[in-house]
């Protein structure tokens, strides 16, 4: 979509918007962070949707036009100008029309230029906000002048929750709980440290025949303590999510014991620490929908911690959208990739830096490999597996590490089910 074009779509569908939540007035649950949004609003749609009427962003929309298309029901016309005047013409017909508009919304709100959360939130007004993870070194920070701005930038969404209104934030992200000052309304905490208000503790993985299959804790509340086991996914960075799906729920006064049993079979979305059957007995952890340096490490420490007996393998891509940081952050991997890892692969021309510091921090030449593209290290990795092998895959967006996944599954005509970026647009790149 031209730049011109796009201002005027964007200028059109916003109205459309505004005018909807005018005239229905729905509840709005807004999740921002620079890790986990997605997750995050995924539980969250998950405990509420027992219990009343709920529309939640589709995939990642948290733009200045994902935003809108939420509200208005609409998909992505991607590069079609055709598409998006049809949008235009739907949105108008469904302002004018709809009758059974949804109670509540979860909406993800992001920032990727200065000034993005703060031109939403002059029209996006939240009754709860939720505040997942603010990284030293987060995404998109070429685009503002330190990390302090994108933080500040974040907190509008605080500022901009309705008076008596909800905010929900992880306790264990000190930057995160900063952010209080601007609550003026109730207050609610989640984390793994006792002290939140709601928070995990006896948190292992759950194996079958020798192979992760999920992960089980206790989740805290008041005097309450539930066990909670989800399948299919794998890390203590997904118990974030978990705990701010139920901090949303039992400040609605949702009875705990449900919100757990909504959750037992929350799966997440594809490309997001999901494990997948791969060839020859061996198991990926698919965490290929976009990488952080935070995010990052929080997968290989997952990686290090499952005991197997077969090897621990770390495919790891390039990390975009790093501006001045990105050596440094590049770098910092390497020296983590260093320890507890069997075999390091490292795709494109950024991760060559990290490559070199794990080389340096003493991993043997004989435990790297290299390559340019997903689809290289897939096809070499499918030829070398072995039975008991697991496999963390993992690259920001334009890595297209989904592409390196679809090599080593046990069955690839599931990609479409299981794996991030399989619409045609996407394939076609």
């Amino acid at each position: 979509m031209k730049s011109f074009l796009k201002k005027i779509i964007v200028t059109i569908l916003t109205w459309e918007a505004k005018m909807m939540l005018v005239l229905h007035h729905p509840k709005i649950v807004a999740v921002t962070g620079t890790v986990g949004k997605t997750t995050t609003k995924d539980a969250i749609y998950s405990v509420l949707e027992p219990h009343v009427t709920v529309r939640k962003s589709q995939k990642s929309f948290n733009s200045e036009l994902g935003v809108p298309l939420t509200i208005l029901d609409l998909p992505n016309a991607w590069g079609s100008p055709i598409g998006w005047l049809a949008n235009v013409v739907r949105g108008f017909f469904r302002l004018v029309f709809s009758r059974n508009y949804p109670e509540w919304l979860v909406l993800e709100i992001g920032a990727d230029h200065p000034g993005d959360i703060t031109v939403l939130t002059k029209w996006v007004k939240p009754d709860i906000a939720v505040v997942t993870k603010l990284s030293k070194t987060p995404v998109h920070v070429e685009f503002f002048h330190s990390v302090a701005e994108v933080i500040n930038e974040k907190k509008q969404l605080v500022h901009a929750v309705k008076a008596g209104g909800t905010v929900i934030l992880n306790s264990d992200d000190e930057d995160v709980m900063a952010f209080k000052d601007a609550c003026l309304g109730r207050l609610i905490t989640f984390g793994a440290i006792g002290d939140a208000d709601i928070h995990f503790s006896h948190e292992h993985i759950v194996y079958d025949s020798e192979l992760p299959v999920g992960m089980s804790a206790k989740i805290h509340y008041q005097d309450n303590a539930i066990p909670l086991s989800v399948a299919g996914t794998l890390g203590t960075q997904m118990w974030y999510p978990l705990l701010a799906a139920l901090s949303v729920g039992v400040s609605l006064g949702f009875n705990l014991v449900e919100l757990t049993q909504s959750l037992s079979s929350f799966r997440g979305p594809n490309g997001r620490m999901r494990l997948i059957h791969g060839v020859k007995g061996s198991v990926i952890i698919d965490d290929t929908y976009n990488a952080s340096p935070v995010a990052v490490s929080a997968a290989l420490k997952t990686l290090t911690s499952v005991e197997t007996r077969g090897r621990k393998i770390a495919v790891i891509a390039d990390m975009l959208e790093l501006g001045k940081h990105s050596v440094d952050a590049h770098k910092k991997i390497g020296l983590e990739v260093a320890v507890g890892v069997d075999l390091f692969v490292c795709v494109g021309e950024r991760m060559k830096d990290a490559l070199q510091s794990a080389l340096n921090a003493g991993l043997y030449e004989n435990k790297a490999l290299q390559f340019d593209t997903a689809p290289e290290a897939g096809t070499y990795l499918k030829g070398i597996l072995q039975t008991g092998d697991v496999i963390l895959v993992k690259g920001s967006q334009g890595m297209r590490m989904e592409k390196t996944v679809f090599e080593l599954m046990e069955h690839p005509e599931q990609a479409h089910e299981l794996l991030v970026r399989q619409e045609d647009e996407w394939r076609s790149r």
